[in-house]
């Protein structure tokens, strides 16, 4: 094979890692992710060092990644004149830093020398970008299958093996049409055969469970999603603090043909402390009517540490339970180094006052009147479908509440979204989330959006709550099966290296 150049290296590699990110959100573009794929593992293939190939796969990542993560940006363009120096440098900092991970993978494969390692050792480290660090596993490469059949795989087995599959079924692909061996897709072909009538079957038998449980009725039960529409630069101006509160208060108060079971309004959308703001709870259960309120708003301790806090106010407007938002964004609501930071007057972008905020005590469902049970999840905690899926007890549907005005307008919150949806595939339950800027969404238990608030609308949407699905084998085991699967492949892997060097 002719050596290629390094400069045209460098050039395949970001392209393929650009088109794999166009298979996310909002593009969908799933045949080039597939292709951009492909390319990765064929400039895997013509790498002679192992030096090359994490070079490669660094290259590749940071394509990747500076596409797909383009929406980092936007926290520094909110006040441009103080933080838009840093933005550029935000994009950069994050891509190289994200694409290591796939550089370690490239490494580990060329050292090995096969080309299924490259798969077992790509699938690897997305999850370990998923758990080090406090983890950040945005845009795993199985998210590309969102608006297809596939995506219910990730019902059976996660995000990550989900991306395991993927990685694989394009590893045999060009494998098999590289050296004429079409038996190496059986494997694959049975695999997704098998998954896809499993499914079926699964999906079929839980309509029919449900149907008859509810008697047909799935509209009895509804909420009413408020979506205050505050922009960023604006959300905290004194003079449109009572403007944005005020549309609040009359999208709640709307009158509808049927009176919903519970109001939402979206992250951090009271304009006061919790602690000092029972004049603005008695106004909010006003205009409820004794309908039960969720509210996202922010609060202050007993030792003096701040809060990120979902607030439910019961139909006689008493809090009725509080849960404080546990897994926090790095450097947007508290800067890693704890006293050091405090000391240097570091605090995250969403932290309000000066404060940065202390982490609460981990999810946990709550109950809500006529509702069942709903596990909260403020925001960036919607992402870590481990977390999501390791409460110790079940949860009717998922309660999200978020401000995506963070994320831009464009990439930022439709991949939020399409995290969303793919953390209702994998627990088999409905999910709700309330966003301030948008998309505010109704979203069912295979991950279909059943209703909608687009970006950029200030307005509010009442939607029937779907019912769940009987527990899906991923929200059973989690990822340790996958995990466990990647751990025994790379074992053997190198220790079929070892002993073919001994």
């Amino acid at each position: 094979m002719q050596q290629i150049k390094t400069w045209q290296r460098i050039t395949l590699a970001l392209l393929g890692g650009a088109l794999t990110g166009l298979g996310q959100a909002p593009f969908g573009l799933v045949w080039l992710a597939l292709i951009g794929l492909a390319g990765g593992f064929w400039l895997f293939q013509t790498t002679v060092t192992t030096r090359q190939a994490g070079w490669t796969g660094w290259t590749f990542g940071v394509g990747y990644f500076a596409l797909v993560l383009n929406w980092i940006v936007e926290p520094f363009l909110v006040e441009p004149e103080v933080y838009g120096w840093m933005a550029p440098f935000a994009l950069i900092g994050m891509a190289a830093g994200m694409a290591l991970f796939w550089a370690l993978a490239f490494w580990l494969a060329r050292w090995q020398g096969r080309g299924i390692a490259l798969a077992v050792f790509w699938a690897g480290a997305e999850v370990l970008r998923s758990v080090i660090l406090t983890g950040f596993p945005w845009g795993l490469l199985g998210y590309i299958w969102l608006d297809t059949g596939i995506a219910q795989f990730a019902s059976l087995i996660g995000p990550h093996g989900l991306t395991l599959l993927t990685l694989t079924g394009v590893w045999a692909l060009i494998t098999a049409l590289g050296h004429h061996k079409r038996i190496i897709l059986v494997p694959v072909v049975a695999i997704v055969a098998a998954g896809l009538l499993y499914l079926g079957n699964g999906q079929a038998a839980s309509k029919l469970l449900y149907l008859a449980k509810n008697n047909g009725n799935f509209d009895s039960r509804f909420v009413r999603l408020v979506q205050t529409n505050a922009p960023q630069h604006e959300k905290w101006n004194r003079e449109m603090i009572p403007v944005f509160f005020d549309r609040n208060l009359q999208f709640t108060a709307a009158i509808s043909d049927k009176k919903p079971d519970l109001i939402i309004w979206p992250e951090t959308s009271v304009p006061y402390l919790l602690n000092s703001a029972e004049g603005a709870l008695e106004v909010i259960a006003g205009a409820a009517e004794g309908v039960p309120v969720v509210l996202g708003m922010q609060r202050r301790g007993d030792a003096g540490q701040y809060y990120n806090s979902l607030v439910l106010l019961g139909a006689d407007g008493a809090v009725a339970d509080i849960y404080d938002k546990s897994h926090l964004v790095p450097f947007g609501e508290y800067v890693p180094g704890g006293w050091l930071a405090a000391k240097l007057g570091l605090n995250g972008f969403a932290a309000q006052g000066g404060f940065g905020f202390e982490s609460g005590d981990g999810l946990r469902p709550i109950g809500i009147p006529g509702l069942g049970r709903a596990l909260p999840l403020i925001c960036y905690e919607a992402i870590f479908p481990e977390e999501v899926g390791g409460v110790s007890e079940r949860p009717d549907w998922l309660l999200q509440i978020t401000n995506d005005a963070w994320f831009g307008n464009l990439t930022g919150p439709q991949q939020h979204l399409a995290q969303a949806r793919f953390r209702a595939i994998e627990q088999g339950l409905p999910l709700v989330r309330a966003a301030n800027t948008g998309i505010s969404a109704v979203i069912d238990a295979r991950g279909q959006i059943t209703a909608m608030l687009g970006l950029g609308v200030a307005g509010y949407l009442d939607a029937p709550l779907p019912h769940g699905l009987p527990p899906t084998p991923y929200s059973r085991t989690g990822d340790w099966p996958v995990e466990l699967l990647l751990i025994v492949a790379a074992g053997l892997l190198l220790l079929k290296r070892r002993r073919f060097i001994g």
